[in-house]
């Protein structure tokens, strides 16, 4: 149906309820808003689901949460009887409707004889990972939208090994989706027959116990904790969502007593209404908590977003302002301090390996250098880094150390598959502790590991395009960034092109070929004459085109010029060709 037609349809079948009907009446008028609501069904991508709520088939409502269940259960349906009975974990964050959205998706694998296992109450999303695999289920579904504002939920789907459902399982899912052309046909139990049933199943404190013991085996060193004593004080927000309660147990339970929790922020939210986004990559997120520390003097700041899988940190530094680490930054002390601390106690294993997307620093890589671990480069998205756990240590002979991205997320250990930000705080607060025995601020500590490996400096910029027409300029400049292969960015010139969706590789000098092994991705990644990079993208979760940027140098200052350089260099074309 053309989008009309399909406004039609939901203003006039009583299938859809009174709410949704009256919402859509008032906007009966406005076509171009009809349009945008109805114009195609929500993309289900590699992730799920993720939109604006409201009603129309291109938002995030009962109706398309029920049609992407509708699709996941049929494609569990195929994989037979016995894949229908291991069932499937539901979780969910602090959004609106979110707790909504679960029993709705829980009806739907009930009404299609799949045993939903649903969380009593808000769960951080590497719980939920954690959960799948305790259980031995074949799927996991949690309903979140990560750090974006109020207006959205998501829909995420896991593959039974815990990580996000992969590339050609969602192909799959979309497949069947796109078969269920009646969106009123989905199977639906009620809620109280399925529990008498047996259907819907609520979990709650026992994957809660048994998650948290977990994670305290991957503490490295748990004295550090107890050797800083009453002198260590830390300050955590969970920014109103999942993170609270077992980010405070988890630090309570490895001995850090004086954890100050913001208290504006402390409980669930769905208006996050004392931020601008609830997103710990922005300083404004962490304006309530810089307060609170200013006043109790504290040593490090943490924040989680609102499902618990992202972590922003803050330190004091050398003029003893609160600043707020990048993803990278946090990333490499994590990973120094994992690696230096397993090799000081004997542990570093010869066949151990750490993970990094192709979007986050190369400084990882030479740490990983220097201890003879083996890094390996994935495409942006965690559900890559939950990939290579599987591939290489569960199935292969190698043992997975760490993986992080630039975007706050990182994981240690392999219960979890997808970025932990429980796991994360704990190690941050242990790692943090470590500095201070010696007399360092996780500053300090940073500047040891620039001395030690160079100086180097990322960033991130973006474009927001709403809209049809802005998803339009997004993929017409791509497709002529793919096309001209220009050799310079105005003054910026270019050794290479590495072009994911053709899987192959350009040498500009050489003027040879190779082919890229990861998999197929609307991706560009450039390597520059000087040794800096850049990589544009659509971003797979917002209407956005996304650049990221790195270079290094031999002290600071002359790395941050040439990321000065070729930032000015890079966004002056792409803007261009945005506009044009």
């Amino acid at each position: 149906m053309d989008y009309l037609s399909n406004f039609k349809f939901w203003m006039q079948n009583e299938y859809f309820d009174k709410e949704t009907r009256e919402e859509l009446d008032k906007i009966k008028d406005r076509e171009k808003e009809i349009e945008e609501r109805f114009y195609k069904d929500l993309e289900f991508g590699t992730g799920g689901l993720r939109g604006i709520i409201g009603a129309g088939t291109n938002r995030m409502n009962r109706y398309t949460v029920r049609r992407a269940s509708q699709g996941v259960a049929n494609y569990i349906g195929k994989q037979g009887e016995e894949a229908k009975s291991k069932g499937i974990v539901i979780a969910y964050d602090s959004r609106n409707k979110s707790a909504e959205f679960a029993l709705e998706a829980a009806r739907v694998f009930a009404g299609n004889g799949i045993k939903a296992y649903l969380f009593d109450e808000l769960r951080p999303t590497p719980e939920l990972s954690f959960a799948v695999r305790h259980l031995g289920a074949k799927a996991g579904i949690v309903i979140t939208a990560s750090h974006n504002p109020k207006e959205y939920n998501g829909y995420k789907v896991y593959g039974e090994d815990g990580a996000q459902l992969s590339l050609e399982g969602s192909n799959a899912v979309l497949e069947e989706m796109n078969r269920l052309t009646d969106i009123t046909r989905v199977k639906l139990m009620d809620k109280n027959e399925a529990v008498k049933k047996g259907m819907l199943k609520v979990i709650g404190k026992e994957i809660d116990d048994e998650y948290i013991s977990r994670l305290k085996t991957l503490s490295i060193n748990p004295d550090f904790a107890g050797a800083v004593g009453d002198s260590f004080k830390l300050v955590f927000t969970p920014l109103h969502g999942t993170g609270n309660k077992p980010v405070r147990r988890i630090l309570d339970e490895i001995g850090f007593k004086n954890v100050l929790v913001v208290r504006e922020q402390e409980l669930p939210d769905p208006e996050f209404s004392t931020v601008k986004s609830p997103n710990p990559e922005e300083k404004s997120a962490f304006s309530l908590a810089m307060d609170l520390a200013e006043k109790e003097n504290v040593d490090l700041i943490i924040a989680t977003d609102p499902d618990c899988d992202r972590v922003g940190v803050a330190v004091r530094n050398s003029a003893g302002d609160y600043i707020i680490l990048s993803g990278n930054q946090i990333g490499c002390l994590l990973l120094e301090y994992i690696l230096s601390q397993k090799k000081s106690k004997m542990q570093l294993p010869q066949n151990g390996f750490v993970v990094k997307t192709i979007v986050t620093t190369e400084l990882a890589r030479k740490i990983a250098e220097s201890y003879a671990v083996e890094l390996v480069e994935v495409l942006t998205g965690f559900k890559f880094i939950g990939e290579q756990i599987k591939l290489l240590d569960e199935y292969g002979d190698k043992k997975f150390l760490f993986g992080f991205e630039e975007s706050l997320g990182y994981l240690a250990g392999t219960f979890a598959r997808d970025k932990d930000g429980v796991v994360a705080c704990m190690l941050i607060a242990e790692m943090a502790a470590y500095y201070k025995t010696r007399g360092m601020s996780l500053y300090d500590g940073l500047q040891e590991i620039y001395k030690k490996y160079g100086y180097f400096v990322e960033s991130v910029s973006s474009f927001g395009l709403d809209g049809i027409e802005g998803l339009a300029k997004i993929k017409k400049t791509m497709d002529r960034l793919r096309e001209k292969k220009p050799e310079r960015f105005n003054t910026s010139e270019v050794a290479a092109i590495r072009d994911y969706e053709r899987s192959q590789r350009w040498d500009l000098r050489t003027k040879k070929t190779e082919v890229l092994t990861l998999p197929k991705s609307d991706v560009l990644y450039y390597e520059m004459q000087d040794g800096s990079w850049f990589c544009i993208r659509p971003s797979g979760t917002e209407p956005k085109i996304k650049i990221y940027f790195g270079t290094s140098a031999v002290d600071m200052e002359r790395a941050e010029l040439k990321m000065a350089a070729l930032r000015d260099d890079v966004l002056g074309v792409v803007k261009g060709l945005l506009n044009h």
